[in-house]
């Protein structure tokens, strides 16, 4: 009898999504005679059993689309006993003998969860996220597309700044970690970079090196910051968050952004330099990977399926070094990869001076 694997893609959608999914469905058709089951909409599809069959010719062609042809949401399955049990419930039903879960921390997290709860629930892992802040794997797909697309609208913004004479904030994803910020900042040539990892003061690391480069004659300047950087907050060395909204999701994550229009309301007003602020939000993670991420994501999937065959669970498929490997899931997927001291080093050393 064929094993019959059940693949779901949950959390927001990702660049690479699609190869991953014909990556698995490829390697676990051909090589290991597997049946496919997808499961649409994430988690919320195996709780509500919406559900298709996969076959070759639903995945000939996916691998330059971008976003997922499972649908994504951001159920979370482990929030009260009831859905843990149904989701388990409906693994069985469905007759699955395992699962691939393509995520993020809170969409592995629940698979943990959930492998931790019944054995016989056997679940394989992908990381994913277009932050690169998944611990455990040295890069996660999405990254690559996400960092070139940021990169490519910051050489536009260049030309905008410079032919107005103007200060422009580009505020970016990263959440946590500002990996998207740093690397787009530095290959984009942004004069300042403002990430998570280190809290800043407005005056100080903001208006007075723009400050510094008006004086010097420089006619335009571009800041990039990630919507999760923290501004020094007295007696709080964490500093503090701008939340665009304080409602919750099912993972408790609040809604962030507005910190770019803040520091460019800002800078007009101590710097006396005309500001703009632009928010790419959804674009950095639309649109088709490029090719290092469809290379990426293919290897992940084709990584799952022999994983599977393989007869593990509880195991996420990781890159290390050049090599991709199964890694133990465990509680540390929900630890933040954030960005090192020598990285951070090159965010100042370019710095506005």
């Amino acid at each position: 009898m064929a094993t019959k694997v059940g693949i779901l893609t949950g959390g927001g959608d990702c660049p690479g999504l699609n190869a991953v999914i014909r990556g698995a469905v490829y390697s676990g058709i051909i090589e290991y005679d597997m049946e496919f089951i997808g499961i649409k909409y994430g988690w919320m599809g195996l709780l509500d059993m919406i559900t298709e069959d996969i076959i070759l010719d639903d995945v000939r062609g996916i691998i330059s689309e971008g976003g997922t042809v499972l649908r994504t949401s951001r159920t979370n399955p482990t929030k009260n006993e009831e859905d843990i049990a149904k989701a388990i419930a409906n693994f069985h039903e469905l007759e699955l003998d395992h699962l691939i879960v393509i995520g993020g921390e809170d969409t592995l997290g629940a698979a943990y969860r959930l492998w931790k709860e019944d054995d016989n629930f056997k679940v394989i892992g992908v990381p994913k996220t277009i932050d690169n802040d998944l611990s455990g794997t040295d890069v996660t797909f999405g990254f690559d597309t996400a960092i070139n697309i940021a990169m490519a609208d910051i050489d536009r913004l260049h030309t905008t700044a410079r032919s107005h004479n103007r200060v422009i904030v580009i505020e970016l994803m990263g959440r946590h970690a500002g990996w998207i910020t740093l690397e787009a900042g530095l290959a984009g040539c942004a004069d300042i970079v403002l990430i998570p990892e280190v809290p800043f003061d407005i005056e100080d690391d903001l208006c007075k090196p723009l400050q510094k480069m008006k004086d010097q004659g420089r006619e335009y300047a571009i800041v990039v910051v990630s919507e999760g950087a923290k501004i020094k907050v007295e007696h709080d060395r964490d500093g503090s968050l701008f939340l665009q909204e304080v409602d919750r999701d099912e993972f408790g994550h609040v809604r962030l952004g507005g910190i770019g229009k803040i520091l460019a309301n800002e800078i007009e007003e101590r710097v006396n330099w005309e500001s703009r602020h632009v928010v790419l939000g959804h674009l950095q993670r639309g649109g088709s990977p490029s090719a290092f991420d469809r290379i990426l994501s293919t290897r992940f999937g084709v990584a799952a399926a022999d994983a599977v065959s393989e007869g593990l669970s509880g195991v996420m498929v990781a890159l290390r070094g050049s090599e991709i490997l199964p890694i133990k899931m465990t509680d540390e997927i929900k630890i933040i990869k954030r960005v090192p001291d020598d990285y951070v080093r090159y965010a100042r050393l370019f710095t506005a001076r």
